[in-house]
Order: C-alpha cells, then structure tokens, then sequence
C-alpha cells in the first residue's frame, strides 16, 4: 500500500516539470557571416570564435641547480668627487730619519780699514778732508786713499773712530762726516799744551755712501799736529752686522 502511494508522488512531480525548449537544427556554415548586401543577420547564439588558451608553465617546479659565478664586468665610469671626509685621528710619531748632508759654509762679508796720517794740517779759507798716507788695514780697498774716503761696498751697520793731537795755542775743530752730514765733532779749545782727542760714532750705510773727516774753514786758527816720525792722526771703521747676510 506504502509503495503505491510513493509512485503515485513521483507520477505528479514529474507531469508538473515543463518539457525543454526544442533545440533548433544548426548546420556546419551557420557560423559563417552572411554575404555584404544580403540584409541577413548576423548569427548571435551559440559560440562566435574558438576560445584563446594560454600555456601557464609554473616556473618553480623548474627551477634548476645554482650556475657559476661569470665574469667580471667592465669598470664603470668615476662617479662625482664626495665632500671631504673629516680629519682622521693623529697618527704615531715616526722614526727619526738619517741627517742631511752637510750644507755650504755660510758667505761672511766683511769690510774693515785703518789709516793714519804724518803730516800736520793748517785750516783754510773753505773746508778741507783729511787725507791719509799710511795705511794699516784696507779690506778690498774700501778706503780711498786719494781722497780719503770710506766707500760703502756691503750695506749695513758700521763702526767708526778718529783719533787726533791738537796743536799748542790752536783750536781743534773737525767732523765726522756721512755723505755731505756732520755726524759727531772732534774738538779742543786752544791751550799751551796739546793733547790727544778721540771721538767714535755707529753708522748706518747704504751701498756707495762715503765717511771722511772734514777740518772746519778758517774763522779762526785751526789745526791738528802730526810729524814724519809718529802717527799721531788714525782714522778707522768696521762693519759689524750687514743689512744682507748671504747663506
């Protein structure tokens, strides 16, 4: 009895479920496009074109054993020079290194005479320059004993002295002289007895200046002594430092 009613069931689902649409006959040249002017419509149902496919290859599972390291390339171009890094810490002093060879001796210029005179002098009317006769010293022949001049040949500073006797009842007067310029004066008032003076100065000398001693002119009786056996009148100079010491 159970089962008849279970076929029963089944009979009105099924007579309750719609039939399929009918499917439409297709031929082989359906999918062709209808010829230009025929006023036929293009196909629309069914597939148009064959579907793409795309090869997918998973590449990990393919993945093979580590290759060689290749060559070295080509160096590239310099690039751009950096800012200056900073100043890196100081360093350990050095070992002390071998001495030089030995330098050239050093150029010493010297310049030096002494001269005396044996002849006694008498003022004039104009000023005169003592001329020397003898000579003690003449360093490369700086002193001129034609005119009794010191000629400057090396700059720098220079020492001088002159050293006189007076005469009995005359007056002493006479100067050092720098060029054409009274530098310091030898004098002695008359007197009944005669005596020796003495007078020194420290000078500054450009190359060519001239030192000499000049007797002062005639405004009143003037002279210094000497004689043919003593030297009694003495002139001289040194250079104590030059103005350019050459290595």
């Amino acid at each position: 009895m159970l089962g008849a009613l279970i076929l029963l069931s089944l009979t009105s689902l099924v007579a309750l479920v719609p039939p399929p649409p009918p499917v439409p006959c297709r031929q082989c040249c359906d999918d062709l496009e209808p010829p230009e002017g025929s006023g036929a419509q293009p196909p629309t149902g069914g597939f148009s074109h064959v579907p793409e496919v795309r090869t997918y290859i998973n590449m990990t599972i393919l993945k093979g054993d580590k290759g060689d390291r290749g060559d070295r390339g080509t160096p590239g171009k310099p690039g751009q020079e950096g800012p200056p890094g900073s100043r890196g810490p100081t360093g350990s002093k050095g070992a002390k290194g071998q001495a030089g060879p030995p330098g050239d001796p050093c150029k010493v210029q010297y310049s030096a005479f002494s001269v005396g005179r044996r002849k006694s002098l008498h003022s004039l009317d104009s000023y005169q320059g003592l001329v020397f006769d003898t000579v003690f010293v003449n360093l490369n022949d700086h002193f001129n004993m034609f005119n009794g001049k010191f000629i400057c040949h090396v700059p720098g500073i220079y020492f001088f002295n002159v050293n006189i006797h007076t005469w009995n009842f005359k007056e002493t007067y006479l100067h050092i002289m720098h060029n054409d310029t009274e530098q310091a004066i030898v004098y002695a008032q008359p007197s009944d007895r005669s005596i020796m003076q003495s007078q020194s100065v420290m000078l500054e000398l450009e190359l060519k200046d001239e030192v000499w001693i000049r007797l002062y002119k005639r405004e009143r009786e003037n002279a210094v002594y000497s004689d043919d056996v003593d030297v009694y009148i003495t002139f001289n100079g040194y250079l104590i430092k030059g103005s350019v010491e050459g290595n």
